[in-house]
C-alpha cells in the first residue's frame, strides 16, 4: 500500500537550502543533482499543523506574540508521555533554534580560554561554537568498535578535569547512537565528580528506532538534572525547521537566569505567532504520523542496507539506531576526503555530507539523509554506485 510519505514534493526554486543552496555551497549546480545533505526531511509535517498554519495566516494579523497555556501544556504533555518527564513551564526557554542555544549557553556559562568536551565525529557547528565564543575544543572521540560507536569514558575522564561544560549529542549526529541509559548514567557520575555542566543536544530524541529506547539526560537524577541543558526541538520530529523554533530546559535557576541573561544581551527574540501554532498542533496531534514515520524510515534503513550490500561492498553502513541520517564508510575506496567528494559530485551527481567536516575519525566516511521517499532513496544509492564503479 502507498505510504503517504511515498510522495515528491517539488522543491527547487522554493527557497530550500537542500535544494536551492548547491550552487553557493558547493560551486555546483544542475536539475540532474540530488541533494541528500541537509538534515531536513522531504516530507510533509502533520496535516494538523499545515492546517494549524493556514488558520493563522487566515487570521490576518501577525503582531508581537506571548506562548499560549496550550502550547506549554501540549509540550508538557508530549514530554510526560513520550519520555517520562515531568517539565515545569518555568524552565522552558525558546530560541531560533538548537545551534543557537548552543551558543548562547558557551557564552554564558564559561569564559574566554575554558574547556569545552566535545565526542568527534559531530555535528560540525558545536566546535565551530566553541571556538567563535572564545574557548578550546576538547575532543573526546568515540570508538567504531565493529559496526558500533562507543564513549571512551576513559580518554573522557581525562579530558574534564581541564573542561567547563560537555555538549553530549544524544542521539548522536552522525553516527546513529541512541546511548542507553546505562552510558549516559557514567558520563553523567564523570561530570559530577569533576562539576562540569553538560548541554545535551536531544534534537532527534523523538527520532528512535523500536528496538531502542532514548533517555532524557536530565530523568537520570536530581543531581544531573541541575547539573544539565536539554536543548531540543519539534523541528527534526515533524520536518519544522524552517519555522526556526527549538526550546532549551532548565531545570536549575541559576543557570536559568544567566540563559535568560545571555538571552537579553543578544536580543533574542521570542518565538513567533506560527512557531507556537505549528509545535502545539505538532505535539497534539501528530503522535500518529509520527508512529508511521518510523516505520517508513526504518523501512528505508533496510533498504539502504540491502542495496548497499549487493551493489557496493566496498562500502560499509553503520546501522543508525535513530535519526533520519546514515553514516557511510567510505574508507576502503582508498580516496582523500577532497577526492571522495569531487567524485560523488562529478560522476554520481550526489551531494552528501562530508565525513572530515564532522572532526576527527569522520575522514573517509559521508552522511546520507534518509528522510525522503524510498524512490529518490534508490535514485540517491543507484547515483552513489554509479560514482563508485567509475573508479
Amino acid at each position: 500500500m502507498r505510504s503517504r510519505f511515498d510522495a515528491a514534493i517539488e522543491r527547487r526554486g522554493t527557497g530550500s537550502l537542500k535544494w536551492d543552496g548547491m550552487r553557493k555551497r558547493f560551486g555546483v549546480e544542475g536539475d540532474d543533482l540530488l541533494p541528500m545533505w541537509v538534515a531536513d526531511m522531504e516530507f510533509r509535517p502533520p496535516e494538523a499543523v499545515v492546517e494549524a498554519l493556514v488558520r493563522r495566516a487566515n487570521q490576518g494579523l501577525f503582531g508581537y506574540a506571548v506562548p499560549p497555556p496550550a502550547y506549554f501544556a501540549a509540550i508538557g504533555e508530549w514530554m510526560r508521555r513520550r519520555h517520562g518527564w515531568e517539565v515545569k513551564e518555568e524552565w522552558i526557554a525558546s530560541t531560533p533554534g538548537v545551534v543557537c542555544a548552543v551558543n548562547l549557553l558557551i557564552r554564558a556559562l564559561t569564559d574566554r580560554g575554558d574547556g569545552v568536551v566535545i565526542q568527534p565525529p559531530v555535528y560540525h557547528p558545536f566546535r565551530r561554537g566553541i571556538e567563535d565564543n572564545g574557548c578550546r575544543v576538547l575532543s573526546n572521540p568515540l570508538l567504531l568498535d565493529g559496526d558500533r560507536y562507543r564513549m571512551d569514558l576513559d580518554d573522557l575522564e581525562r579530558k574534564l578535569p581541564d573542561a567547563k561544560l560537555l555538549i553530549l549529542c544524544s542521539p548522536h549526529n552522525p553516527v546513529g547512537r541512541v546511548w542507553t541509559a546505562e552510558e549516559l548514567r557514567a558520563v553523567g557520575d564523570l561530570c559530577l565528580r569533576h562539576g562540569v555542566i553538560v548541554v545535551s543536544d536531544e534534537i532527534h530524541f523523538d527520532l528512535v528506532f523500536p528496538s531502542h529506547a532514548h533517555t532524557v539526560f536530565a530523568t537520570l537524577s536530581d543531581d544531573l538534572a541541575q547539573q544539565s541543558i536539554v536543548c531540543t526541538a519539534a523541528s527534526k520530529t515533524f520536518n519544522l525547521p524552517g519555522l526556526q523554533s527549538a526550546m532549551t530546559v532548565i531545570p536549575n535557576p541559576r543557570i536559568r537566569r544567566d540563559f535568560a541573561h545571555m538571552l537579553r544581551a543578544c536580543g533574542i527574540p521570542e518565538s513567533n505567532v506560527f512557531c507556537l501554532d505549528a509545535v502545539a498542533a505538532a505535539y497534539t496531534h501528530g503522535e500518529d504520523w509520527l508512529v508511521e514515520l518510523l516505520a517508513y524510515l526504518e523501512g528505508n534503513v533496510d533498504a539502504l542496507f540491502r542495496f548497499v550490500e549487493t551493489e557496493i561492498p566496498q562500502i560499509r553502513v553503520v546501522r543508525p539506531e535513530g535519526t533520519f541520517l546514515a553514516w557511510l564508510d567510505c574508507r576502503a575506496l582508498g580516496l582523500e576526503p577532497g577526492r571522495l567528494e569531487q567524485l560523488l559530485l562529478s560522476k554520481g551527481r550526489l551531494v552528501l555530507n562530508q565525513g572530515y567536516t564532522f572532526g576527527p575519525g569522520g575522514e573517509g566516511f559521508v552522511r546520507l539523509n534518509l528522510g525522503c521517499p524510498r524512490r529518490m532513496l534508490e535514485d540517491g544509492l543507484t547515483q552513489l554506485a554509479r560514482a563508485v564503479r567509475s573508479l
